[in-house]
């Protein structure tokens, strides 16, 4: 049940234009600092979560792992996807505790606290 939570918080990040997914969208909202929350699918390519990993430890960004490329895209209505980023603070701590509470979420380690990506 709280995978399709997620899944429908994501969705309606998508509606409401708050959301943008793929690589290199994904990349510069992390860049931009327009990025709140970034989700790497678990099956995504090892080059593909060291990037993410290493740009959203930089920048500040929570990262997580979750879902496969084919449901992270389902979930928005787009075709695969390795990545999305969430850019709405609100829908993004939603989305943070859903995953919090899953177990099937990895938490990668981005080397800040929370209070300091609130900001």
């Amino acid at each position: 049940m709280k995978q399709n939570k997620i899944f429908s918080l994501l969705g309606i990040a998508m509606r409401g234009r708050n959301l943008v997914s793929g690589e290199y969208q994904s990349l510069e909202a992390v860049r931009t600092g327009a990025a709140a929350l970034m989700i790497v699918a678990q099956d995504a390519s090892d080059n593909t979560k060291k990037l993410f990993s290493d740009k959203c430890s930089f920048y500040g960004v929570p990262i997580f792992r979750y879902g496969t490329k084919e449901s992270l895209g389902r979930a928005i209505g787009k075709d695969m996807r390795s990545s999305v980023c969430v850019c709405d603070r609100g829908l993004a701590e939603a989305v943070i505790s859903q995953l919090r509470e899953e177990s099937g979420a990895i938490e990668a380690e981005t080397g800040m606290e929370e209070k300091e990506w609130r900001k």
